[in-house]
């Protein structure tokens, strides 16, 4: 089936835009002019007629947890909590409202200490029981890497004060006994509770998000949702999803924890670059350090507001060692969490020993690199390490990050901009659901450096913006590039798969401000529409 889209600004490459696009057979044949194209194509099956809308290729999220996102959609929302109270009345509300029966999990996403109003700290278990003592309760920070647990959750999980701690991570206590609180490493050991879901259920919450990242114009994915104990029912769901519905390309980026868990996945026949069209297993993930709101970020210096910590390395440079040299045994590629300087170090010190004369082959990377110095970016460039970076996280870190590492240390982070002009390949993500996979609110903090609030005046590190076409590209094509799909995924030019996104406005010509309501008229993947507004 063919179709020609037409009466369009169809963003193709840095300053060139074309009025029509013609599709046949889940590709683009050509773009330019809707007469010629008629002309030497001759007449389409289809037409659709864009009205003056702006088209760019679809959205590819380098980064994310897909799988969590729809877990996240379906569990207590407790994003933009100003209190603890707030907290806990959303919970008591959850349950309430959705009649969830005494012994059943309850399960909660998105709370921040930082924006509570009645006392600024981490949630406990004795704010927990306050929800409930007859639902076991797990309340999920924002960022994932710091789990609140009520007493009957740590019970089911046996928790206890004689519980020993998993290496990288830390079971918090007080004078009362364990607080409930659970960090970095030591989350998986009740996060099983969270994790006994069968095929069907996978498959729902993988459709619901799938459904949501359509609304975006996202096409593509980079998602770990692929665990050691659990990635072959979960493997399983995706496979089962994207067969009857493959309306988003989905590269996995696997998790495990030691060089057995590598080989165990690996040599089940899953290695980078296997798979469908639509399911492929990308690189090895690894987590070296936690997040800087959390303080579990690993500095190299204590941190400027708390000195009693560095964060937590979660992986020391032998195990990352062993873990990259199972990876590559498999001919796999790897990529690695790493927020605070020590773990961008840490990273780079590994992949030293890989990458020969800056050809980085296997495209290792590092997802996040917030924090760094101007020797640290020289070194990643000199690597050719590709920067997996979130710029909507600014909006959060814009008024943290000074307090947490001192103003030197955050004159240099974030250098998403030098890091580009240095020749690093920089692809933009979301980590949803840390955020939520939007977008233009993504975009708007790459192009003004600001919060959503408008706030600073100026920008955040100025110098670091990128322009709009820049940030499109990094959503895109080098998005792309993460994939080895550069060359096929991520433009809009003859031979390149036909994902698109229709907006609503134009992206190249609107003021900043107005970037954020941008919205997706339609969402294409493979030639078919898979969402119109």
């Amino acid at each position: 089936m063919s179709m020609l889209i037409f009466n369009a600004k169809i963003y193709v490459e840095r300053d060139r835009f074309e009025e029509a696009l013609f599709v046949e057979k889940g590709l683009v044949v050509a773009v330019g002019q809707k007469e010629a194209l008629v002309a030497q194509y001759g007449e389409p099956d289809e037409l659709y007629d864009a009205q003056g809308r702006t088209i760019v290729p679809g959205f590819n999220d380098s980064h994310l947890h897909l799988m969590n996102k729809g877990v996240a959609l379906a569990a207590v929302d407790l994003a933009g909590a100003r209190s603890i109270e707030e907290v806990i009345e959303r919970g008591r509300r959850y349950i309430q409202d959705n009649e969830i029966p005494p012994g059943t999990l309850v399960h909660g996403m998105g709370w921040n200490q930082d924006y509570f109003t009645d006392e600024q700290r981490l949630l406990t278990r004795f704010d927990l029981d306050r929800i409930s003592t007859e639902h076991p309760i797990i309340f999920e920070r924002t960022c994932i890497h710091i789990i609140a647990c009520n007493t009957l959750a740590l019970e089911k999980a046996g928790v206890t004060l004689e519980t020993p701690v998993n290496p990288g991570g830390a079971i918090d206590r007080d004078e009362r006994g364990l607080t409930g609180l659970l960090r970095e490493n030591a989350c998986v050991q009740v996060a099983y509770l969270l994790q006994n879901r069968s095929v069907e259920e996978k498959k729902r919450l993988i459709r619901r998000a799938m459904a949501h990242a359509a609304q975006y114009g996202i096409t593509s994915v980079q998602t770990c949702d692929l665990y050691a104990q659990t990635w072959p029912s979960t493997l399983q769901a995706f496979d089962e999803v994207l067969t009857e519905t493959p309306a988003l390309r989905v590269y996995h980026q696997f998790n495990c924890l030691t060089p057995e868990e590598v080989r165990t996945f690996c040599e089940a026949g899953h290695r980078t670059g296997t798979g469908s069209d639509f399911n492929r297993i990308g690189p090895l993930k690894v987590f070296v350090d936690g997040s800087l709101g959390a303080r579990t970020a690993a500095l190299r210096k204590p941190y400027h507001d708390d000195a009693t910590t560095q964060g937590i390395l979660t992986l020391d440079e032998a195990q990352l060692d062993a873990l990259l040299t199972a990876a590559q045994a498999y001919d796999c590629s790897m990529i690695a969490h790493a927020i605070g300087d020590e773990a961008v170090e840490t990273v780079l010190k590994s992949f030293e020993k890989v990458v020969v004369n800056g050809q980085n082959e296997k495209r290792l990377g590092v997802v996040h690199v917030q924090i760094t110095d101007e020797a640290l970016l020289d070194r990643f460039a000199r690597l050719g390490a590709v920067a997996y970076v979130q710029p909507i996280f600014l909006d959060y870190d814009i008024g943290i990050v000074t307090d947490r590492v001192g103003p030197e240390l955050a004159a240099t982070s974030y250098a998403f901009g030098t890091l580009r002009d240095k020749g690093v390949h920089v692809a933009f993500g979301t980590d949803s659901p840390v955020e939520d996979m939007n977008p233009f609110d993504n975009l708007y903090c790459a192009v003004t450096r600001q919060r959503k609030s408008g706030e600073p005046v100026g920008g955040f590190g100025p110098n670091e913006r990128f322009d709009m076409m820049q940030a499109i590209d990094a959503y895109t094509l080098e998005g792309a590039y993460c994939e080895f799909e550069e060359k096929r995924k991520g433009r809009l030019l003859p031979g390149f798969v036909a994902d698109l996104a229709v907006l609503d406005q134009d992206l190249f010509t609107i003021p900043a401000e107005a970037i954020r309501s941008t919205q997706v008229l339609a969402t294409m993947v493979n030639g078919q529409w898979v969402y119109q507004r």
